[in-house]
């Protein structure tokens, strides 16, 4: 349907109904008020910022010049801030509605093309690193629905934005202003060392870059060049990106065969919730430990020989849902340090990898 504008001439000879024009005060002109943009603040104003420039040259003999340009140019990033900024207390988490976002028609038909067009290079991957191929496929799907969303923010603005800017409210406002002035040396570094500008890199108003959402020293210890082509590109090449993720997990501990949790269900009269959910995700209690603490496990859940974390997942009111979780599990949240995230990540790729067998 075509739109017609209306003129301010035209709209002047309108007639409105008698009634109501007798019931509308004269009107007033009144200034339009538009909201003030706030201007730009680059980081070669920020004395702090400058000083970490020149000791970040001196200690991995970089060109000063260079170092204070690239993060003297780096612009303040708002949605940064407000990305980091933690969320009003007393909002309750959900995790069906957030397993729907991503459990959804969508991310499974798009997982499944990224499956069935990287076939030969996941089957390799999980040979060589013993990571499920499902695995590798749910992280992608979740990230950046396979490349969709890799994310518009200059990665160097973000990074420096929250290396100096980190909003001051948050609970673990200093560590995660180490860690943000960690990656900005990572950053540097890896496009030094890549002739790459750091200025051309887009990601997420964290920072995290490409397919996989690597954050620069997850690029730099994990990332491979699982294409041979001589470079690692975790934006344009899947067999980088599925390679790189499998060399994640291997690296902190993924355990060949293992699952990554199991049903639970509890038993009232021996019911010590409070000691079992102490640890939170960290896996805790053997087997025989685990069903004490009234913990009921079942099948092949009894017969694992490792520790069991008992994961809760809120549901914003209605009663949580529960999963028991292994050592893999507690693998999983060490790419995002979240209960939720994880069994989003192993619930869509098990979509995906079912959709990909007739029924």
């Amino acid at each position: 349907m075509q739109r017609r504008s209306i003129t301010l001439a035209a709209l002047a000879t309108l007639t409105l109904p008698a009634a109501f024009a007798q019931a509308q005060p004269p009107a007033k002109q009144r200034p339009i008020r538009r909201p003030e943009a706030r201007p730009a603040f680059f980081y070669g104003d920020h004395p702090a910022a400058m000083a970490f420039a020149d000791d970040l040259a001196t200690r991995r003999q970089l060109d000063p010049a260079w170092v204070r340009a690239q993060i003297g140019q780096a612009q303040r990033l708002e949605a940064a801030i407000r990305g980091v900024t933690p969320p009003p207390r007393g909002v309750p988490k959900n995790w069906a509605a957030y397993r729907a976002r991503f459990i959804e028609p969508t991310r499974i038909a798009a997982g499944q093309r990224f499956w069935q067009d990287n076939r030969e290079t996941l089957a390799r991957a999980e040979a060589e690193f013993g990571v499920p191929a499902s695995l590798i496929v749910g992280v992608i799907g979740v990230e950046t629905l396979y490349g969709r969303h890799t994310g518009t923010h200059k990665v160097l603005d973000a990074i420096t934005t929250l290396a100096f800017d980190f909003p001051a409210s948050h609970p673990r406002a200093a560590a995660r202003t180490a860690f943000f002035r960690d990656e900005l040396e990572q950053l540097l570094s890896l496009c030094q060392r890549n002739g790459t500008d750091p200025h051309s890199l887009l990601g997420s108003f964290a920072g995290a870059m490409g397919l996989p959402q690597f954050m620069p020293s997850s690029w730099a210890r994990y990332a491979i060049d699982f294409d041979a082509d001589g470079k690692v590109d975790l934006f344009d090449s899947p067999a980088d990106v599925i390679g790189s993720v499998a060399n994640y997990f291997k690296a902190f501990g993924w355990q060949s065969g293992m699952p990554t949790h199991f049903p639970v269900r509890f038993d009232p009269a021996t019911l010590d919730l409070d000691t079992l959910l102490a640890p939170d995700i960290l896996p805790s209690f053997g087997v025989a430990d685990f069903q004490a603490k009234g913990a009921v496990l079942e099948g092949a859940a009894l017969q694992h020989t490792g520790k069991f974390a008992l994961v809760e997942l809120e549901n914003a009111g209605a009663p949580s849902s529960y999963v028991a979780g292994t050592e893999n599990f507690y693998v999983v949240t060490r790419y995002n340090w979240s209960s939720y995230y994880a069994l989003a990540v192993i619930e869509l790729g098990e979509a995906v990898k079912r959709s990909l067998t007739p029924p």
